[in-house]
């Protein structure tokens, strides 16, 4: 049965008395394997998967396309984030010390189900565990150096919030993506408007790369990605599939002044504040 049809099921991840357990929710209680409940609110959580790696499309919705005057793209690019990089629902999001653009994008995030390789685009679905929502956070100062590999902007840990949960049995081609900062929306796009969809994007990953169960594929954020400041709570939710919550904090700089220090050019500021940054520099 594809992932996008049949009944709408979730599986969460928590740690509990010290283990990691599978639970399901139910209502505003989480169900153990055993039987026994607990309140949801009392829930430390887990990222639901265990990926080998977290593979991500740089441009993929005609509004943030737009955003950016960016010409059209005949393929996608992509890049990686370390599996360090994971965070889970209710997680702390940190931007360290010194530091001033922590952008947020929202994201559908794609759980691979099986291992995949040479797939179709049509027969990608069968091969996906179910998806997420995700928050491909960026350090945008660090934007003019590893020459667009995103590692430092994109690498840091911790700066891959997803969650609460994997959800199948949901056609999220129909679903919409918001975002929103302290309860307000500040990103809105239809899975609809992605300009490579997600089954060109896994079958074009996997025509060289294997993908194995618990790999995370982020499908691209809409326009209006921008800095979040400490204190922030920011959400992503997936209509359909579920709303991760996460909280930003400040951490401390790090301990020793070698490679490539955060910049605040034009250039960043151009990507960090998108249309913003002309109103920023008047």
């Amino acid at each position: 049965m594809s992932v996008l049809t049949g009944t709408r099921e979730e599986w969460r991840r928590i740690l509990h008395e010290g283990q990691p357990k599978w639970v399901r929710p139910a209502g505003d209680r989480l169900v153990l394997g055993d039987g026994r409940h607990i309140a949801d609110a009392e829930a430390t959580y887990l990222p639901p998967c265990n990926p080998s790696k977290i593979l991500c499309i740089h441009l993929n919705y005609e509004s943030r396309r737009v955003e950016f005057r960016a010409p059209m793209l005949e393929t996608p690019t992509y890049f990686q984030k370390p599996v360090t990089a994971l965070n889970s629902h209710r997680g702390t999001v940190c931007r360290p010390a010194g530091h001033k653009y922590l952008n947020y994008e929202g994201e559908v995030g794609v759980i691979i189900g099986k291992p995949m390789r040479n797939v179709s685009r049509e027969e990608t679905w069968d091969y996906i565990a179910g998806f997420a929502a995700t928050n491909d956070v960026g350090c945008q100062d660090y934007r003019e150096t590893d020459a667009g590999s995103m590692l430092r902007v994109k690498g840091m840990d911790g700066f891959c919030p997803i969650g609460p949960g994997i959800v199948s049995g949901v056609d999220i081609r129909k679903s919409t993506l918001r975002t929103y900062i302290n309860g307000k929306v500040v990103q809105e796009g239809a899975i609809a408007e992605m300009i490579f969809p997600i089954d060109y994007i896994l079958a074009d990953l996997c025509r060289f790369i294997t993908l194995l169960p618990g790999d995370i594929i982020l499908s691209g954020t809409p326009k209006n990605s921008r800095p979040m400041n400490i204190g922030d709570t920011v959400e992503v939710e997936v209509s359909g599939v579920g709303r991760l919550f996460n909280r930003v904090a400040e951490a401390p700089a790090p301990a020793h002044k070698v490679g490539h220090q955060p910049t605040d050019t034009e250039a960043v500021r151009r990507v960090a504040l998108g249309s913003d940054s002309r109103i920023e520099a008047r």
